[in-house]
């Protein structure tokens, strides 16, 4: 059975997350703060993280910091009301989805469940792709032009595989966002402008002029390029 770690100060609302992960089939581990999170996620390997940010001895994002250093486990950022700097974070260094509080727990496991149906689909796609100077390897989260690693994001690099694998098809934001941050993700379209900014200014530090990242007004998205793959 899949492992769930989570990790938030707060026993009831643990308490609760528990008996809905165990429900669904999950062995749910508890940690109270931000050292036992790291402490049980080396020891436990989980197959997804849930991660409060507001957490005693080390918050949140320095927790997902630390896991990104090795991992690329499914993370979702759980966050206050109204602090959409807390989301935004959160996704930068590299979640995977956020939930605010107050919550239902029914769509905690809604949204877990959706985040590992799409890494299960993903797992029996191809994981490398090659474009002119790109390189993408989803097996291991690196991207490369003309051989020089790219420091991206993990959503920034599934954002671009995304596009890159579905070359000159335009992506609505909506698409994008329930392709990349899960069914019936809660988000908005500024969700992805911004990741789409953040991408093209690392992609534009290097030369690519067969291949761009393309704003198709009122639209959305594109991935163009004027040469066949190799």
């Amino acid at each position: 059975m899949p492992t769930i770690l989570i990790a938030d100060d707060n026993k009831q609302i643990t308490s609760i997350l528990e008996e809905y992960a165990k429900k669904e089939g999950f062995v749910p581990k508890v940690a109270l703060d931000g050292c036992e999170a790291i402490e049980l996620f080396h020891k436990l390997q989980p197959d997804i993280v849930l991660l409060d940010v507001m957490m005693p001895k080390m918050d949140g994002f320095e927790v997902c910091r630390e896991i990104r250093k090795t991992s690329n486990v499914p993370i979702i950022m759980i966050t206050a009301r109204g602090e959409d700097f807390e989301k935004i974070m959160g996704l930068d260094i590299g979640a995977d989805d956020y939930i605010v509080k107050p919550f239902s727990p029914g769509e905690v496991m809604a949204r877990v469940r959706a985040i590992l149906r799409r890494l299960a689909r993903d797992d029996e796609k191809q994981q490398t792709y090659s474009f002119d100077n790109l390189k993408i390897n989803l097996d291991d989260y690196i991207v490369t032009i003309d051989g020089e690693n790219i420091s991206l994001t993990k959503k920034e690099i599934e954002l671009l595989w995304t596009l890159a694998t579905n070359k000159n098809k335009v992506f609505s934001r909506e698409n994008l966002l329930n392709s990349l941050w899960g069914y019936d993700y809660f988000g908005d379209s500024r969700t992805v402008d911004s990741h789409i900014k953040r991408l093209r200014a690392k992609l534009d530090e290097f030369e690519h002029d067969k291949w761009q990242i393309k704003t198709i007004w009122g639209v959305g998205y594109k991935f163009e390029g004027d040469i066949d793959e190799k």
